[in-house]
């Protein structure tokens, strides 16, 4: 979600927590954009699980062998230019840790600031409404206009 991200730029962000059930290689990718991007750390998660974390009475199609690796992990934690601080880890259950320096978060910012030096606020805009707003409106709901005269 892009657009969001941006949003959360905009208000500094300095650590981008991404959980997600995603464990192919194309996912540690993003994760490293969105650190360079965002010139902030990202910590992503992912499960590791084998078949035998699971009831018997679970089907799959990864097999019944207890080893059989049903979900791989691939949690990682980046720094703000996009570098592994923890690499992922898709052969067993582990956790994961790394020091951070928040002084990197500034200086890559000196490099890029996608929502500073970099934005172009004369050309792009993002307007982001955060008035709280129900999630779900019933189609007997009157409808809500709103607009400010």
């Amino acid at each position: 979600m892009p657009l969001l991200r941006m949003a959360m730029y905009a208000k500094g962000i300095q650590i981008y927590c991404a959980p997600t059930a995603d464990g192919r290689d194309g996912w540690i990718a993003s994760m490293q954009h969105i650190a360079l991007e965002g010139r902030c750390f990202v910590l992503s998660c992912n499960q590791f699980a084998r078949r035998s974390d699971y009831p018997d009475v679970y089907e799959t199609t990864f097999g019944d062998e207890p080893e059989t690796i049903i979900s791989r992990g691939g949690s990682c934690i980046i720094n703000p230019l996009g570098q592994m601080l923890a690499s992922p880890n898709f052969t067993s259950e582990c956790i994961l840790t790394a020091d951070l320096d928040m002084g990197e978060i500034a200086r890559g910012k000196f490099d890029f600031d996608v929502v500073g030096h970099y934005a172009r606020p004369d050309i792009f805009r993002l307007h982001v409404n955060e008035e709280a707003r129900p999630a779900v409106v019933g189609v007997t709901d009157p409808i809500r206009v709103d607009c400010k005269e």
